[in-house]
């Protein structure tokens, strides 16, 4: 009877074993799954960091952070979206792409501002979720070109190089009024012309993905199927974002509450790091081809009356410049 009671307490102490191994497994996946959503989510303001000035004046730095992976929230100027104390609009937007956009507007402060204050930007999703964020002087947040390079992915963590230093921001100007009209269903054409000093010059594959591509069947257009299939199953060894470097154009909507369509569709300027998603932060995106006179063109059609700001950044890799226009769409 010892010996038969010895056992059934082993067995049912490797049962047990086995049974917390198993949770502690499959909790970390379920907890991690749990985290990513395709809509229904909220959307957390963002303080990316500041700049003081010549003229004395600070600038601001506020970006987003969208937990949706698919879902555009609109959040129209309001008690669910607005910047305290002073004005409530300081030209954030009201619609708001999926995932991490950063740097994506700036806020001027003028000059004998009181620093002492709390200055904050609320947003209240649709779902009801407060989120605040409030702008700092403290010196960790102090912003320059080589520190925005770094925060999107265009240099490695901890990474400085000659040419990084020595890019200029591309500009941006648009052709014709800044302010359009049309009506639903009609398309509007934007001619976009940029300029651009060619630098970060487009960063091909990394010496240790060219290792790896090798050793999956090859590279220069050898068994380049192999390759790709290598990637997709290969998770990315990186300590931050990454960032395809390369000069890119694109059109979006900042504000107004309806669905605009572009044509040729446009490279993201969110961070979509899915392999599929035509984004700079995705494995297998390649830079557009340049027009040789350095000027675009897109249609941009509306499926909803309203009045539309249309948002376009030129971003090089490292950094960026942004236009807008304004369209007002009849039914």
């Amino acid at each position: 009877m010892t010996f038969l009671m010895t056992n059934l307490r082993n067995i049912l102490f490797l049962s047990l074993a086995v049974f917390l191994v198993n949770i502690s497994l499959v909790q970390p996946a379920q907890a991690q799954a749990a985290l990513s959503y395709f809509k229904g989510q909220h959307v957390e303001p963002a303080f990316e960091g500041w700049r003081r000035n010549d003229d004395g004046t600070v600038t601001f730095y506020f970006g987003y952070h969208n937990e949706n992976w698919e879902e555009e929230l609109d959040i129209p100027i309001s008690d669910n979206n607005f910047f305290s104390p002073g004005g409530r609009d300081r030209g954030q937007p009201t619609h708001f792409l999926p995932r991490r956009n950063r740097f994506t507007f700036e806020v001027d402060m003028p000059v004998g501002w009181d620093e002492s204050q709390d200055f904050s930007w609320t947003l209240i999703s649709p779902n009801g979720e407060v989120r605040r964020a409030y702008g700092s002087l403290l010196t960790d947040y102090i912003i320059n070109p080589m520190i925005i390079a770094s925060e999107t992915g265009s240099l490695g963590a901890g990474i400085s190089s000659a040419e990084s230093r020595a890019n200029v921001a591309p500009v941006a100007s648009v052709y014709g009024d800044s302010q359009r009209s049309t009506r639903v269903g009609e398309s509007i054409t934007i001619r976009t012309h940029i300029e651009d000093d060619g630098l970060p010059r487009p960063r091909r594959t990394s010496e240790r993905q060219i290792a790896a591509d090798t050793e999956a069947g090859g590279v220069d257009g050898l068994d380049q199927a192999a390759i790709k299939r290598a990637r997709l199953l290969r998770r990315p060894g990186q300590a931050t974002v990454g960032k395809t470097n390369g000069l890119f154009l694109s059109w979006n909507v900042y504000r107004g509450r309806g669905k605009a369509s572009f044509d040729p569709p446009q490279s993201k300027p969110w961070e979509d790091t899915r392999t599929s998603g035509n984004s700079p932060w995705g494995v297998h995106w390649v830079p557009p081809p340049i027009p040789e006179d350095g000027n675009y063109e897109v249609e941009v059609t509306f499926d909803e009356p309203g009045e539309y700001v249309l948002w376009a950044r030129a971003d090089d890799g490292g950094l960026y410049h942004d236009t807008y226009v304004t369209v007002s769409v009849s039914p």
